[in-house]
């Protein structure tokens, strides 16, 4: 069923469908026996608990970053199962993103392309929505991606990220940097050992001041060379941080499907999809053992199905992430993930 929808829906802009989607799913939830309905259909049918930096996730299967960037929709995403939602990329001040179109549907690739370049509403805003729902006593787990804002020069991106965490501590479960979105100009030269120290070290300062304390983690990129993902991981072990994301989407246009004229057309943005899966496994792979699992991963890129996830965790992901998958398997893909149907 979901096929057929799908195949309606991508006629039309990308960015536009996304919101008309959730803003009609969010419509139905309003009636109780149309959420109780939903809810019952997409929840896996056992309980798959996990526990991961300090927090016990009612299941591994999460959204990533990017979707849900303004917390708009965390009820309903919660009804159709997914064990953890992370928000963002929040930063500071509200910022519009890049001019439109600036998300592209590769469909011979199941794949996507993005360069919305963290539009969201700012961190008051999201913080706001953010207290109402969890005045609604929802169990949801939920992490907050945090960057900086376009205009602050990278020398200044501390600050930011400082803002950002401040404002959302009370709100989230656990906190993501993101330093490797390939849609704000500069951003990746934030991975850069001393820039990125000087981040984490003030936000783990700032940890230290709070009545409890959060879980700092990582979102890196898939382009790193290896020079800079060993310093990247010898640096989260040196400051002891909670965890890494591994991967953001990838500037890389490699092995391809659809056409190279098309894909100029498209031209800038971060890819993700079906294109990172093996990518994003060797990274999380490669961190597992470099680290001997002393750091906690949460795996995202190309996750589609049951045994897409289960290459995942048999290479060191202790969570997964799922974003283009969704896009393309439809509200069912937490349950068929963890129920292999």
């Amino acid at each position: 069923m979901y096929q057929f929808i799908r195949n309606i829906l991508f006629f039309f802009d990308a960015e536009d469908v996304h919101y008309f989607s959730m803003n009609m799913l969010r419509f139905f939830c309003r009636f109780s026996f149309i959420k109780i309905f939903l809810k019952k259909k997409f929840t896996p049918s056992k309980i798959f608990s996990k526990e991961a930096f300090g927090i016990i996730f009612p299941n591994p299967v999460g959204l990533a970053a990017g979707f849900d960037k303004n917390a708009k929709y965390l009820n309903e995403l919660e009804t159709l199962g997914f064990g953890f939602v992370e928000i963002g990329t929040v930063t500071p001040l509200p910022q519009s993103g890049n001019p439109q179109p600036r998300l592209f549907r590769l469909p011979k690739d199941k794949a996507l392309i993005n360069r919305m370049g963290f539009n969201n509403e700012g961190t008051k805003a999201v913080a706001e929505r953010l207290r109402r729902f969890r005045n609604d006593k929802s169990s949801l787990i939920i992490g907050g991606n945090i960057g900086k804002n376009k205009i602050t020069p990278n020398e200044d991106a501390w600050k930011d990220y400082g803002i950002c965490f401040n404002e959302l501590h009370d709100v989230v479960d656990y906190f993501v940097v993101n330093v490797s979105s390939p849609n704000t100009p500069g951003l990746r030269d934030l991975q850069q050992k001393d820039s990125l120290k000087k981040i984490l070290t003030n936000l783990q300062q700032i940890n230290r001041t709070k009545k409890v304390e959060k879980p700092l983690l990582l979102k890196i990129s898939p382009n790193l060379d290896q020079h800079d993902l060993d310093d990247i991981i010898d640096l989260a072990m040196e400051i002891k941080l909670d965890g890494l994301v591994a991967a953001n989407t990838t500037i890389s246009r490699k092995n391809l499907i659809t056409s190279e004229k098309e894909i100029n057309k498209i031209g800038a943005g971060g890819l993700s999809g079906k294109p990172l899966r093996e990518e994003s496994t060797h990274i999380t792979k490669y961190i597992q053992q470099r680290t001997k699992g002393g750091i906690p991963i949460i795996s995202s890129g190309g996750i589609f199905s049951k045994k897409d996830a289960e290459e995942k965790f048999q290479n060191g992901a202790d969570l997964i992430q799922v974003w283009t998958g969704f896009i393309y398997e439809g509200p069912g893909i937490v349950k068929k993930i963890l129920n292999g149907r």
